[in-house]
């Protein structure tokens, strides 16, 4: 159950940046704040720092490569608080045997899962980087962790159900979906992560309370 939501999740996530060259973002090489989606009213682009005043095209575009990998994270990781939770003593998952705050989980399997994680966050990393990233060898010494110019930040190419929108505006309208979804996520795993660590209960158990 857990596995299966994990996966619908991730698909949806990915399918939002599925390749599009006819969204505003991906025609253009230059990044500026004008081209990035997610801004919606009242808020509108919220910059209050004024962090996309001071990046130059590279940088912003690497901000939102950032921000859509970890909401992508943070989107998997709720999902996976509640799951978890939702589940324990029942799964057929390491003998049932996990249990406790979901904070917990990960402390209490046994060592080859780690190793099955970190081949699996390891490939999926590396593809990532291969995909996005100009090699080391090519990149200027002053700019590291350049991306190419053709790659729209968190397109992969994955879409495996199809789907991307073929309209430009219904993919701009499933970006921002996307982009709103993850800065939740954010903050309502920060939220979980802290409330967990306050009293030692577990989500559900706390709103059941």
């Amino acid at each position: 159950m857990k596995f299966a939501a994990t996966i619908l999740a991730l698909i949806g996530s990915a399918a939002a940046f599925a390749p599009a060259q006819t969204s505003r973002a991906s025609t253009s090489l230059q990044y500026a704040k004008e081209d990035l989606v997610g801004a919606i009213p009242p808020v509108g682009f919220f910059d209050p720092l004024g962090f996309a005043d001071k990046a130059d095209s590279p940088t912003l575009k690497r901000y939102r490569e950032a921000e859509l990998t970890h909401g992508r994270v943070a989107m998997l990781a709720v999902v996976g608080f509640l799951v978890g939770e939702a589940v324990e003593g029942s799964s057929f998952l390491f003998d049932a045997s996990i249990s406790g705050p979901a904070i917990t989980h990960l402390s209490q399997v046994p060592a080859p899962f780690w190793v099955l994680l970190t081949i699996a966050i390891g490939a999926s990393e590396q593809t990532r980087a291969v995909i996005g990233w100009v090699d080391p060898a090519d990149a200027p010494v002053d700019k590291p962790g350049l991306l190419r110019d053709d790659y729209v930040p968190g397109d992969l190419g994955f879409d495996p159900l199809g789907l991307k929108p073929s309209d430009p505006e219904e993919l701009i309208t499933l970006q921002t979906k996307e982009l709103q979804n993850g800065r939740l996520a954010m903050l309502a795993a920060a939220g979980f992560m802290a409330q967990e660590l306050v009293n030692g209960k577990g989500i559900l158990e706390n709103l059941q309370g």
